[in-house]
């Protein structure tokens, strides 16, 4: 299945648990509310993400005359892929990663950590930096902003029913607590469906941004073996990263803590850099 017919299913079916959710607490203006709220908590990270995100790694942008071979990297891969120019930063420290932001094409920045640039070849950080702005073309950034919109009205909703089982609520008229047993369970299980949607989304982004940047450089093999020295480097010197913004980073920077498969951001190296590998150079 395509990458994005899957992300199409999946929001289908984060859109449906919300539905669902609100329908069995209170009906369609519960959903309204939630969704409006979420809404709002939202907008800001979306609109400001790369205020927000830059300053919160103390990245700094450079121009040309200060990373010539950085600069002139994004530049070329950017008119490749037909996008403007995005601002160049980088992230100080030795942790190698790497990430997209801005809200549209017209406000995108690629930030890359000093780590990455000393661990790369130039053919590797080309693959990199075509996977970041293949983010930026796919506007994953909105797409993400979206998911998590949907899945904090979901969170929301299961805290309203949570509430609602303390207080007596609940809308069955069953005479045993039935009811009060439904709402305490959904508070519960909602939001880590909603989570476990969210994150595939996420996984099936970082494939698509892998497929579309081996498409704009021509060659699979340097994102490949790049990722797979990502993938050693960031074990040896992990990153003190938000888990908020892990979606962002080309790696993630959570390797280190065991997460589950189902709550990944990221799909599994082993499957990301054995896709690559299968694809012939163009």
């Amino acid at each position: 299945m395509g990458n994005s017919i899957k992300t199409v299913l999946l929001l289908g079916a984060l859109t449906g648990l919300l539905m669902f959710v609100g329908g069995l607490i209170g009906g369609r203006g519960g959903v309204y509310i939630a969704f409006i709220f979420a809404l709002i908590l939202n907008f800001g990270s979306y609109w400001f993400s790369d205020k927000i995100v830059l300053k919160m790694y103390k990245a700094q942008e450079v121009s040309e005359s200060v990373a010539p071979d950085l600069y002139s990297i994004v530049r070329n891969l950017a008119l490749k892929a037909a996008l403007p120019m995005p601002r160049v930063y980088i992230v100080p420290g030795e942790t190698a990663n790497a990430f997209a932001t801005g809200r549209n094409a017209e406000h995108a920045v690629v930030a890359v950590t000093a780590g990455i640039m000393r661990i790369l070849n130039k053919e590797e950080l080309e693959g990199v930096i075509a996977h970041e702005l293949s983010h930026i073309k796919n506007k994953d950034m909105l797409i993400s902003s979206i998911a998590a919109t949907i899945a904090g009205a979901i969170s929301m909703l299961a805290t309203m029913a949570q509430w609602s089982a303390i207080f007596g609520g609940g809308r069955s008229d069953d005479d045993d607590h039935g009811g009060i047993i439904g709402l305490i369970a959904m508070a519960i299980f909602a939001p880590l469906a909603a989570a476990v949607i969210q994150m595939a989304i996420s996984r099936s982004r970082e494939y698509m941004a892998d497929a579309s940047g081996a498409n704009i450089t021509k060659n699979p093999y340097g994102l490949a073996s790049a990722l797979e020295k990502l993938s050693r480097a960031s074990q040896v010197i992990p990153m003190d990263a938000n888990p908020s913004t892990a979606h962002m980073f080309i790696v993630n920077p959570l390797t280190g803590k065991s997460l589950m498969n189902l709550f990944s951001t990221h799909p599994p190296m082993e499957e990301r850099v054995a896709r690559l590998r299968s694809m012939k150079p163009y």
